[in-house]
């Protein structure tokens, strides 16, 4: 039983993928992130590179994954709980992002620590258009629609509290896979929603954003249902989403177009830690 450590993202996924691609929903957020490590190099997410793990048990099997881009916290997915202590005293993490039962694991080896952020995964249903629907309508984002959309995104980041990352990578991937979409209003953009690229058959929404000045009139949720509809149009078998559970609004709003509870997520860090 140990941990196997490596800062190249093929090398992880020959022996970690079909781990992860088992449960596409609960590892989502695994499965995007090597994702864009395969595609874009390295550096896809910071200047940092990036740390990437996996458990093996007394048969031999994966039983956990770490994958970490520094500084953001260390995606912990699938980990037995023998595990969490090695790669504890193996990797010098200040915050993790992990079920609640692992999340719990690791906070009750740091008695100092935080709760920054609780998560729920929600998985699209019957999608059920909303209703009163507001005024305007979806399209997709273009090469001309850049500028919005780059403010957009780093505004989004901005305000979840996430460094910007490439915005610009985002943006240009997105648009030109037909990944981004907005509501128009009166043909003004209010509204836009992205998805993730289709993964062992699922896709995940994000992200979402209006600028507050548009907030509070049913757009966002006519471009998430739009988006989902798109994305289970094009083959998805499930279209996935992330919610913060401190804001009962986007929940709410999730939960009404036909988004259904999966599992939740903790973001916990060291405390006097940058997270």
């Amino acid at each position: 039983m140990t941990w196997t450590f490596t800062d190249d993202v093929d090398v992880f996924l020959d022996a970690a993928g079909a781990s992860l691609a088992a449960r596409p929903a609960e590892n989502t957020l695994a499965l995007t992130v090597t994702a864009s490590l395969r595609r874009n190099g390295p550096h896809a997410f910071t200047d940092h590179a990036p740390v990437l793990g996996w458990w093996r048990g007394a048969d031999g099997a994966v039983a956990g994954t770490v994958v970490r881009t520094p500084p953001r916290p260390a995606l912990l997915n699938g980990l037995v709980p023998e595990a969490v202590g090695p790669l504890l005293a193996a990797l010098p993490l200040t915050g993790v992002n992990a079920d609640r039962a692992t999340a719990g694991a690791v906070a009750a080896r740091w008695p100092g620590h935080r709760l920054d952020e609780e998560q729920r995964l929600y998985r699209l249903g019957e999608l059920i258009p909303p209703s009163p629907a507001p005024g305007g309508r979806a399209r997709a984002a273009t090469g001309a629609d850049r500028e919005l959309l780059l403010g957009w995104f780093r505004a989004f980041v901005a305000e979840i509290g996430e460094s910007a990352g490439h915005p610009e990578r985002a943006v240009d991937e997105r648009t030109a896979e037909g990944r981004l979409t907005l509501w128009e209003d009166g043909g003004v953009p209010v509204s836009m929603a992205g998805v993730s690229p289709r993964i062992a058959g699922t896709v995940r929404v994000a992200p979402v954003y209006t600028p507050p000045e548009h907030r509070g009139r049913g757009y966002a949720a006519a471009v998430t249902a739009q988006i989902s509809r798109t994305a289970r149009e094009a083959g998805a078998d499930e279209v996935l989403l992330f919610a913060d559970l401190a804001n009962p609004t986007s929940n709410g709003v999730y939960v009404r177009i036909g988004y259904r509870a999966v599992s939740d997520r903790m973001l916990i860090s060291v405390e006097g830690s940058a997270g």
